[in-house]
């Protein structure tokens, strides 16, 4: 009950105090000569979140960065030492690697699922479509835990004598298979990709949502003179349409890039990185919250910045060629 009264008060207060810091930079601007007040009232606004902005996000960054060039305690400066022992250690190669294959394979196999789902939906009817879409965008509102739960009773495994309850094993034997441990053996990284599918099935949804908006606004016009032409509808399809969808296209397949990069939640809920699981943000927060090794973590985090920072630029870049086009 305490948290509760004070997560309420927190929310009082903090709604409180940004009303009144706002009001307050008002009135202080609106106090200044008219001159002034004409080329500086845009502060009032800006600058309480280019605060927040700057104590939240590029303070903490600039001092992980500077953690990560010291020992675990974060008392003496080692210089590259931490990521020396990062790239010179295999298991750390391993997580790189995994990382590798969630960039590869998630986005790619999420866009085309939804770029199909979205291609079909637009051939049915109004009430069919519906249903279809939102059948498909429905795991959009499971949170990545409880999706994790749900397959890790999917992907469930019960030594031989004792009930099936896994769905997937159950479909193994009735196929005169023997069930396996799927997610607690590393064959060839299978039990990787059967993570992968989780967060499949959760984006799938929404890379269809967006991308069948896209599909509905290409000019009928250019899909008729097609017609006209004898093209069939798989040529239209990616002939004409994809095209012209091919921003929105790859705006999707940035934005679940990223998300793939940080991926945590599934790994930390199904296999706890073991297994050979283990992803660059799940590392991280081992070194840090488990064996408390700070610098070490820092320069875990660093990689995966510095490896996100390009994909955030190639998603600015993308928004601005889709607005050009517009």
């Amino acid at each position: 009950m305490g948290d509760i009264l004070f997560g309420l008060l927190a929310i009082v207060v903090g709604v409180a105090a940004s009303y009144g810091l706002y009001w307050l930079l008002n009135l202080i601007i609106s106090l200044l000569p008219e001159r002034i007040r004409k080329k500086s009232d845009w502060l009032a606004f800006l600058t309480p979140a280019a605060v927040l902005v700057i104590l939240v996000l590029i303070a903490p960054l600039f001092q992980t960065i500077a953690w990560s060039f010291m020992d675990d305690g974060v008392k003496k400066w080692v210089g590259f030492k931490n990521y020396m022992d990062l790239f010179t250690d295999e298991r750390f190669l391993g997580i790189l690697l995994n990382n590798f294959l969630w960039v590869l394979v998630v986005p790619a196999v999420t866009v085309a699922f939804g770029t199909a789902s979205a291609a079909l939906s637009n051939q049915v009817g109004p009430r069919l479509e519906s249903i279809f879409k939102s059948l498909i965008f429905m795991p959009m509102a499971v949170s990545f835990v409880a999706a994790s739960t749900i397959w890790s009773y999917f992907y469930a495994y019960v030594p031989p004598g004792r009930p099936e309850v896994g769905l997937l094993n159950a479909f193994v034997k009735l196929l005169g298979g023997d069930a396996q441990p799927w997610i607690t053996i590393d064959q060839g990284r299978l039990n990787s990709f059967l993570l992968m599918a989780v967060i499949v099935w959760l984006q799938v949804g929404y890379a269809m949502v967006v991308i069948s908006s896209a599909i509905k606004s290409v000019p009928e016009e250019t899909i008729e003179a097609a017609q006209l032409d004898g093209a069939n509808p798989w040529q239209i399809f990616i002939g004409i349409i994809l095209p012209q969808v091919w921003g929105t296209v790859m705006s999707v397949f940035v934005t679940i890039l990223i998300l793939v990069m940080k991926i945590f939640d599934i790994v930390l809920a199904m296999t706890r990185g073991n297994f050979s699981t283990s992803v660059l943000a799940f590392e991280w927060y081992k070194q840090f919250f488990e064996n408390s090794n700070i610098g070490p973590a820092s320069a875990v985090v660093t990689i995966l910045v510095l490896l996100i920072a390009p994909l955030m630029w190639l998603q600015i870049q993308t928004a601005r060629h889709q607005e050009t086009l517009r």
